[in-house]
């Protein structure tokens, strides 16, 4: 699914679970070179070839926080999140892909602890979705989820709940899964469905070593023959993931592997369709490298 405020509220419970009171974020950016366009009509690959850079920017700014006695959490944030991606086609008959697309939201986190063992945490936002050819009304579009976590230790949490995303092009409701697990600080797995997993190995303080599976992409409102249409564009990647702390705010991770599928698929606004079953494959781009980096920080 695409980088978005599901994605920020995950990646900033491990902050809120240890008391963290200040801004939190992440600046990203992704490369994947030119690949062939596979058509879906007969699933040939095509000489014609399109690359995907996008940056990402993810932010948490806490609007209030308070412990109770036993030292856990009661916290609302506001969180904003952006993503930018730039297209480049070549040797296409017509243009078949945008070669913009904008997504952009804000909303409200808000995390608190149910008796002794649960916690829960809720999000939601509203967002543009665009494709920056014209902007509307019908580029806007919501997101939210609710996520129950159950903490077994300090070192085992399991989470689940609904989330309504747009990310694959329709709106729809996925199970919002989350697992986190780790062995004397070492050893460590953690899935946030549909986000990805990842499972690494802390070699010191200052350097850890994964393996990455991210599920991401963004969706553009696009009006086509005057009606609205929504694009949705899905990527999987996997590779592995060095992540190097500098300070005590701000830490560096690199990614480097493979994109392993890269489609479009495209929908008028009506659920029903996801049901509905496809006459054809979608539209989607031949395997090939994946590079990422990105920094995070996390101020006092």
């Amino acid at each position: 699914m695409k980088r978005n405020l599901l994605a920020a509220a995950s990646c900033l419970l491990g902050y809120w679970a240890s008391g963290q009171s200040g801004i939190s974020g992440e600046l990203k950016t992704e490369y994947i070179p030119f690949s062939s366009y596979i058509r879906p009509e007969d699933s040939v690959k095509t000489n014609s070839k399109s690359d995907f850079k996008r940056a990402d920017l993810n932010l948490s700014i806490p609007l209030s926080m308070k412990k109770d006695s036993s030292g856990r959490v009661k916290a609302w944030s506001l969180l904003l999140s952006g993503s930018y991606a730039k297209m480049t086609h070549k040797d296409y008959e017509k243009q078949l892909f945008p070669d913009q697309m904008l997504n952009a939201q804000t909303g409200i986190q808000h995390i608190r602890p149910l008796g002794k063992k649960w916690s829960l945490m809720m999000t939601a936002s509203v967002g543009v979705y665009t494709d920056l050819e014209q902007i509307s009304s019908d580029d806007i579009l919501g997101q939210g989820g609710v996520l129950f976590i159950r903490h077994f230790n300090p070192n085992l949490a399991l989470g689940a709940g609904p989330v309504l995303t747009t990310a694959f092009g329709v709106p729809m409701i996925l199970p919002w899964i989350y697992f986190d697990w780790k062995t004397n600080g070492k050893i460590k797995l953690n899935i946030n469905f549909p986000e990805g997993m990842e499972a690494g190995y802390l070699f010191t303080d200052k350097f850890a070593l994964k393996a990455v599976v991210n599920l991401s992409g963004m969706t553009v409102e696009r009006n086509k023959d005057g009606k609205s249409m929504l694009l949705g564009y899905q990527q999987i990647t996997a590779g592995i993931r060095p992540e190097l702390k500098l300070n005590d705010k701000l830490s560096l991770r690199l990614t480097g592997g493979t994109a392993l599928l890269r489609s479009f698929s495209e929908n008028d606004r009506k659920i029903k369709n996801i049901f509905k079953e496809k006459k054809m494959d979608d539209p989607k781009f031949a395997s090939t490298l994946y590079v990422a980096v990105s920094l995070r920080w996390n101020l006092p």
